[in-house]
């Protein structure tokens, strides 16, 4: 059996938030440390996210260290995980190009991914080509590293589905050369996908209900205490829904027991606050402050870590530098295998050379030089 291998990362477009914490930094934490994987590589995607951001290269460039540092806040190490960007590894470049021969307009235009944000970001007219093959990108950059296994929430399966096609493809036209990747969903069904603090299905920086790792604890408490719950709950005694209510949504991703014993000892555990709640009798504030104690008792230790990494942002990018040059070296000896497997690898090809030359009426390879 291989050695397991972790790819997984994200796009550089603004500072990671809570639902990136749930939904993967802390099982990518969990994952490193727990010495079953042989490497782990952690992509700042700035290459994809330039295929829809082309026209604003600065934003996606000034969001570099805010991603790395948000990284090193939670307890990415750097001695046990490559952090890398993308775009400074050109051989995921040349394994795209390579790839593309291999998958079809019309498969892509299948992608259930690619339709929905094709239709999230209104490009349906105008799509930019680079955005449009991205799942291709995407898999020369799980290809590029071997990985065995890449963390990703649901709404990824099809991009990691595109991938294996594209080894399966690869692999029966030219030889066993690539390695077919496995998704890792995340094991608990509430970080799947956090909604907003609005009940949105999607946080987002542009609407504005976003708690992100670096917010101080006064943000942090204005945003819980806005956030939607269930507009039916009037009244103390109302029964109210748990289902769908944004704030039990969060406390499902970020309560245990302890936060009870601790902060609400009426309650032992999320249970039994949520039975009370549909019974009526436990009004949306309490539940709220509560919410609040949990969050500010996780954010607070990510983000006193933060700042101390911000004093040395040099070190940022040694780090950064340091994790590129090591996963290119992975990368080209990848492309090296698949330059041999396509047999488009001629100058190192002493068979071939000789070969030619001896269809020629050459005289064998350095007899000249006899």
């Amino acid at each position: 059996m291989s050695e397991k291998v972790i790819l997984t990362g994200d796009r550089p477009t603004g500072r990671l938030h809570i639902g990136h914490y749930v939904g993967s930094l802390r099982r990518r934490v969990e994952l490193q440390n727990s010495g079953e994987y042989k490497n782990i590589f952690v992509m700042i995607a700035d290459a994809q996210a330039l295929t829809d951001n082309a026209h604003e290269p600065e934003k996606v460039r000034q969001n570099i260290v805010e991603v790395a540092l948000d990284y090193l806040a939670c307890g990415i190490d750097p001695e046990k995980t490559n952090i890398l960007i993308q775009s400074q590894i050109p051989e995921l470049t040349e394994l795209t190009f390579y790839y593309m021969n291999l998958v079809t307009v019309a498969r892509v235009q299948r992608n259930p991914t690619v339709k929905a944000e094709i239709q999230l970001r209104n490009f349906e007219v105008g799509i930019p080509v680079g955005f449009f093959t991205y799942p291709i990108s995407q898999a020369s950059d799980i290809t590029a590293f071997k990985a065995t296994t890449v963390p990703v929430g649901e709404d990824q399966e099809p991009m990691i589905e595109q991938t294996r096609e594209i080894v399966r493809k690869f692999n029966s036209v030219y030889g066993e050369t690539l390695v077919e990747p496995e998704i890792m969903l995340p094991e608990d069904e509430s970080c799947l996908r956090l909604p907003g603090t609005d009940g949105g299905a999607k946080m987002s920086k542009s609407l504005g209900n976003c708690i992100y790792l670096a917010s101080d604890s006064d943000e942090i408490k204005k945003k819980v205490m806005s956030m939607f719950t269930d507009p039916g709950h009037l009244k103390v005694e109302d029964p109210g829904k748990v289902e769908g209510n944004t704030v039990f949504q969060y406390l499902d991703a970020f309560s245990n027991d302890d936060f009870f014993a601790e902060y609400c000892p009426d309650y032992r555990n999320l249970d039994e606050m949520k039975d009370h709640y549909r019974r009526g009798g436990l009004g949306d504030v309490k539940v709220k402050k509560f919410l609040n104690n949990v969050l500010q008792e996780t954010l607070k230790p990510i983000r006193e870590r933060r700042h101390e990494f911000e004093k040395d942002i040099p070190y940022i990018y040694e780090v950064l530098k340091k994790g590129t040059e090591v996963s290119r070296e992975v990368a080209a000896s990848t492309l090296h295998e698949v330059k041999d497997a396509m047999k488009i690898n001629y100058f190192d090809d002493r068979a071939l050379i000789e070969e030619q030359a001896e269809r020629y009426g050459n005289n064998p390879v350095g007899a000249a030089n006899a």
